[in-house]
């Protein structure tokens, strides 16, 4: 995959956030386990929306789940009613929107002054920062999108999240801020265990296996196969992990309720 050829090229890279395969795979494994036959996917017409679409898009033909619409629209877009609408129409299980947090926002204001409120509503990358939920209030009571943990995770990531308010005076996001501390343990117990010298430590790195905030993380061909793809989802002011099972931290809503 392009995933290999890059480690291979880029010895000195490592990728600790969840890629798009695990992360559109474990959410089609949710759907398919929730018996979705149908689905409408939206994206950002930029990096990020094309590749999460691509391996949702091959998730989705593995699981047998239509996709019923698939429309991608460009970078700062101010308005997907007629979008929302068209897919509204054609009734689909679930909706997933493939979108920077601008679009987030957007997209769930949108859907809910239509009465858009399918089975599941599925929207990233804005759900995962606590400013989705104060903003938007009890809106976002059901919306799933990425994400990685919340502290209810482990100890270390209850730890982790007071640490970062103590600090900052501000919650950190539920997805990618924890894999950036990781990444610096990952560095604190390489270098403990070699020193700094930069082979030493890329074999270090590349070979072991190491405890963070996020839990255990290994790396193969420059990418973290240990943290795997997670689906969470807004219930009483906390982004709750609902898959895959061993992780969660609550049962899925699902029918989504009502938007309030």
């Amino acid at each position: 995959t392009g995933r290999k050829l890059l480690g291979m090229k880029n010895p000195y890279f490592f990728a600790i956030l969840q890629q798009p395969e695990p992360m559109m795979n474990a959410l089609a494994e949710f759907l398919k386990a929730r018996n979705t036959r149908t689905a409408a996917l939206i994206h950002v017409d930029e990096l990020f929306g094309l590749e999460q679409a691509g391996a949702l898009e091959a998730a989705f033909k593995e699981k047998g789940i239509q996709i019923v619409e698939k429309k991608s629209y460009p970078l700062g877009v101010k308005d997907l009613k007629p979008v929302l609408n068209d897919i509204k129409a054609k009734n689909p299980d679930a909706f997933v929107a493939l979108s920077y947090p601008p679009d987030t926002f957007l997209v769930t204001a949108q859907a809910r002054e239509i009465a858009f409120n399918p089975k599941a509503f599925y929207a990233s990358v804005g759900t995962a920062f606590p400013v989705y939920r104060d903003k938007l209030g009890p809106t976002v009571e059901g919306v799933m999108g990425l994400g990685t943990l919340n502290p209810k995770s482990s100890p270390a990531a209850k730890a982790y999240f007071a640490a970062h308010k103590a600090r900052h005076n501000k919650e950190p996001d539920r997805w990618a801020s924890a894999h950036a501390w990781a990444g610096l343990q990952v560095m604190e117990q390489a270098v403990a265990k070699v020193g700094l010298e930069r082979k030493a430590l890329r074999d270090a790195i590349a070979s072991g296996e190491f405890d963070t905030v996020i839990g255990k993380v290994r790396f193969k061909n420059g990418e973290n196969v240990a943290t795997p793809g997670v689906v969470s989802q807004w219930q009483s002011g906390e982004f709750e992990v609902v898959w895959p099972p061993d992780r969660a931290t609550s049962p899925a809503l699902h029918p989504k309720p009502n938007w309030k």
